[in-house]
């Protein structure tokens, strides 16, 4: 591979992604009328304020057909935290009247603008981000920090990184993808001057990966990538990013600069599945499938998905703990309809069932008071076989509390396990639906994307 194979496969990437002329013209001419508004209706409040375009729109960053515009409204930094809501929450609706209100760590108003989505957010003027309010306040000193560094190379590697970024699916700081957000991107790009040497960096980095671009950073932290805020020397702006999506980064890296080509940036998700399909994948596996169905807990996406996660955890080591064997899981959520959305806790087992009697080892005869304690514990029962020697150690074969896993799950043991505090709740106030086998293809109605990622699995 030659420099110029991956130069060439850059540039018809930016010929599909860089915005042109008049969508550039079109989002500064909207973005002015909008700041303009803000203006006339910061007038009429009784504070000094002013307003800010943050974000990629704001440093050339953004891909072309982004139709984001945010802007923050700096308010003093002494101001009572419920005037700061209530004066941007006033200015919002004035701004954009048709907009709803949304919350992240205080209220903001969205809304649309000439056919762009705009967000406007309060925020506090502060003097540097270490004296931050809320966490939006450090926002507008991001973009200054980024704004000094970008040129125009450079923002074009940074359009071009977050193109590959999505297109290997490790875009986006939400906690359901845990991936590389658009400011990280840009950190990453300006440390390593350019696409191309972070690609090369990135193929060989050896987790824990540090940097530091202000050589300022006060904590240490145990992530996979730390990147310290140039702006915060206290936090790491890496921090949601999983050592998978780190991991998929360095194989997607190898894979660009062995084999340039334009598909990495835009690779289709693998087809949904149907019904029949699942059923034909679980026979070739000759695995089988278990789901936990229920009513998706009414959550923002970002408190969904960890509490899913480590559902899903809890209920892989009680199967495990009881020989299930779990091959494989993962879990779903449908968050579209708030109304009827339903979640899913998956896992394909390589043992369904277990024989009626387990095994259970006590200690070496020759530890005299624990071995008197675990023969004293079981000699003479007729509900168990033993206790007998195998080798040095007390033996005995017991009723094993569930043979199959079904049983596990629809008994109340399963509330043993560790499930997230809002999936808990709703299994045990409304109820859960236990799948197993074939039976698990009828997800497909819901869920065939997910099941045609999870059965064409990639890196």
């Amino acid at each position: 591979m030659t420099n110029s194979d991956l130069d060439a496969v850059v540039a018809a990437v930016r010929e599909r992604i860089d915005p042109d002329e008049a969508e550039r013209r079109a989002l500064a001419d909207a973005a002015a009328a909008l700041e303009s508004r803000v203006h006339d209706a910061l007038a009429d409040l009784p504070v000094d304020a002013d307003a800010l375009q943050v974000g990629s729109t704001a440093r050339g960053t953004w891909l072309s057909g982004d139709r984001d515009i945010d802007l923050f409204v700096r308010f003093p930094a002494d101001l009572d935290r419920e005037e700061l809501e209530a004066y941007g929450l006033e200015v919002g609706h004035s701004v954009l009247p048709d907009g709803h209100e949304e919350y992240a760590e205080h209220p903001y108003v969205k809304g649309d603008y000439g056919g762009f989505d705009v967000d406007l957010v309060p925020c506090y003027d502060v003097p540097s981000a270490s004296d931050i309010r809320s966490a939006v306040d450090r926002t507008p000193f991001h973009n200054a920090y980024l704004t000094e560094r970008l040129d125009d190379g450079l923002a074009a590697d940074v359009r071009v990184f977050k193109r590959f970024l999505k297109g290997i699916g490790a875009y986006g700081s939400d906690l359901r993808t845990e991936g590389f957000s658009g400011y990280l991107a840009e950190l990453l790009v300006v440390e390593h001057g350019g696409f191309e040497p972070l690609l090369r960096a990135a193929a060989d980095w050896s987790p824990q990966v540090e940097f530091d671009p202000e050589d300022h950073g006060t904590r240490r932290f145990s992530d996979p990538l730390v990147v310290i805020d140039p702006t915060d020397p206290e936090r790491n702006v890496a921090a949601v990013c999983s050592a998978e999506n780190v991991a998929r980064l360095q194989h997607y890296a190898r894979d660009l600069l062995s084999d340039p080509r334009e598909s990495l940036f835009f690779r289709p998700d693998p087809p949904a599945l149907d019904a029949d399909g699942v059923r034909d994948h679980l026979d070739r596996r000759g695995t089988t499938a278990v789901a936990v169905v229920f009513d998706c807990p009414d959550l923002v996406d970002d408190q969904l998905y960890p509490q899913l996660r480590k559902s899903l955890t809890g209920v892989a080591d009680g199967l495990d703990r009881r020989g299930f064997d779990v091959f494989r899981r993962a879990t779903f959520a449908d968050t579209e309809d708030d109304a009827d959305g339903e979640a899913v806790l998956f896992a394909e087992l390589s043992v369904a069932e277990r024989p009626t009697v387990e095994r259970h080892e006590g200690p070496p005869v020759h530890v005299r008071q624990h071995a008197e304690g675990f023969y004293g514990a079981y000699e003479g029962g007729d509900d168990h076989y033993g206790p007998f020697l195998d080798g040095d150690r007390y033996v005995v074969e017991r009723e094993r509390e569930f043979t199959s896993a079904t049983g596990f799950l629809e008994s109340d043991a399963l509330f043993d396990v560790a499930l997230g505090k809002h999936v808990e709740s709703t299994l045990k106030e409304d109820g859960y639906d236990v799948l197993v086998g074939d039976d698990v293809a009828a997800l497909a109605e819901s869920f065939g994307p997910e099941l045609g990622r999870y059965f064409a699995p990639r890196p």
